[in-house]
């Protein structure tokens, strides 16, 4: 592991005893939510939020603002339901397809997994367990997941209220590593794109514009200095994302492609809890122009 991973590990654990620590003595409401939100992003970021068109600032606003409540960021917060935005707008064809829903602790002990599957809480982030050759599952662990409100812990007020589910779907491309593509989309238009690398190992990222040129930067993990092919299917890609970014001013458009099918993963309204600090950080400013610039300027 290197020295740049282990001190984002530190970083991490210190960011969640922070957490628990404000989520403590802040109350859970509109202006705790704000209060707590503000205090993060300085010690994200090193400096109060702005009313400027910066990149994190404007997920700030976002976060803190009544837009992180309008009902469809809230709808598309949840794994299941994404779906049914997804499918009525790009085409079934582009969700993984769902096996089956669990709706309380009893049901994870009835049902039957299929031997290869992907199980994952439609109400939160960042829990998955990916089964395959029909392999031990720790029913208990994902029992546990009906207890987290991602709310709780980050304040993203557009979590509070979903119904903690399980979904079970089938393992994507029949892969358990699958590259993902997340695309920042500003009014209908998709503006960066971010790929990460051996998310589970040593974990990198590279940004690219829409035209697959790289970009000098990184968020929170160090740049990754490798050639990555740019997709076969980037322009269908982009397409995508282009229809279901457009209801909303600013959001990031996940997908999955194999260079010839793709399928969405999820859309996310406040990318890294407007947390995602700039590698250098100075590259924020210059990134945000060109986020940000008006259709049709120079």
């Amino acid at each position: 592991m290197s020295e740049k991973t282990n001190k984002h590990d530190s970083d991490n654990t210190t960011l969640r005893f922070f957490y628990r620590i404000l989520n403590f003595v802040i109350p859970k409401n509109r202006t705790g939510d704000r209060i707590f939100s503000y205090i993060l992003f300085i010690f994200k970021h090193k400096r109060p939020p702005s009313n400027k068109m910066l990149f994190n600032d404007v997920l700030y606003k976002i976060k803190t603002s009544n837009e992180i409540l309008d009902p469809l960021r809230v709808l598309v917060s949840d794994k299941e339901l994404l779906k049914n935005y997804v499918r009525s707008v790009v085409g079934e064809q582009y969700n993984v397809r769902t096996l089956g829903i669990l709706n309380d602790p009893e049901d994870v002990d009835r049902y039957e997994f299929p031997d290869n599957c992907c199980i994952k809480p439609t109400h939160l982030s960042g829990k998955v367990i990916l089964r395959t050759n029909a392999c031990p599952i720790d029913r208990n662990k994902i029992k546990s997941w009906f207890k987290l409100n991602r709310y709780s812990v980050g304040r993203e007020a557009n979590y509070r209220t979903l119904k903690p589910k399980i979904i079970i779907e089938e393992l994507i491309f029949g892969r358990t590593n699958v590259e993902d593509f997340k695309f920042f989309c500003y009014n209908g238009i998709p503006k960066l794109i971010q790929v990460d690398i051996d998310r589970n190992t040593n974990h990198t990222r590279k940004f690219f514009d829409p035209e697959w040129h790289e970009l000098e930067f990184s968020i929170i993990y160090p740049r990754n200095l490798s050639v990555i092919k740019k997709p076969e299917n980037l322009f269908e890609m982009l397409s995508v994302v282009n229809i279901l970014s457009k209801a909303f001013f600013f959001v990031r458009v996940d997908l999955y492609s194999n260079g010839k099918n793709i399928l969405v993963g999820e859309i996310t309204n406040c990318s890294e809890n407007a947390g995602g600090y700039f590698i250098p950080r100075s590259a924020e400013e210059k990134i945000s122009q060109y986020v940000f610039e008006k259709v049709g300027s120079k």
